[in-house]
């Protein structure tokens, strides 16, 4: 009998210590055959910032984690620190999650497609006519890429931080062309 696989992987976020993804992983690890732990990396728990993310993703390489999620406040800050980044995560502006593989970290985006198919799951014959969205930050930027691939006309971008609606909807328009994405007043 061959030994199952082991993989260890992790989330790196601030105040995540209740999240259920690590449950979740390491049971459909089993499913799979996998011997799959995951851990938690909370910044909030360890008193560290987002300043320490290149600490975190040496450390991360060093011990033999093979991937990683990034949450909250992390999905935008981690971009500089990596090799490479896939299409989805470069067109998008964040990561939500990365994988260690040869000495290498490609950053990945897979936000967008999940939301994308709830989307289309959930609300299959919902107007696209007008959209409002509160937040433009890692997820809020998959949100909006997401709207505007599935067909939404126009989409209004809201956040606390005036500029950071301002760069997403530059973004937006750079990919999906002018006047479908503005930011909310």
């Amino acid at each position: 009998m061959t030994a199952p696989t082991s993989v260890l992987a992790g989330l790196i976020g601030a105040g995540i210590q209740a999240s259920l993804t690590p449950a979740m992983h390491e049971r459909e690890g089993d499913a799979q055959g996998l011997r799959y732990l995951y851990r938690l990396i909370d910044l909030d728990a360890l008193g560290l910032g987002a300043d320490a993310l290149p600490e975190l993703l040496q450390a991360a390489q060093r011990t033999g984690f093979t991937g990683l999620n990034v949450t909250f406040p992390c999905k935008q800050a981690i971009i500089p620190l990596l090799d490479d980044l896939s299409p989805e995560a470069r067109g998008i502006g964040a990561v939500n999650t990365v994988v260690l593989a040869d000495g290498r970290t490609v950053g990945h985006n897979t936000d967008c497609l999940g939301f994308a198919e709830g989307f289309r799951r959930g609300l299959p014959d919902v107007a696209k006519r007008l959209v409002v969205q509160l937040g433009a930050g890692g997820a809020g930027s998959a949100v909006a890429h997401a709207l505007l691939a599935e067909g939404v006309d126009q989409l209004f971008i809201f956040d606390v931080e005036v500029e950071r609606a301002q760069a997403l909807v530059d973004n937006l328009t750079r990919h999906f062309g002018p006047g479908r994405a503005a930011v909310g007043t």
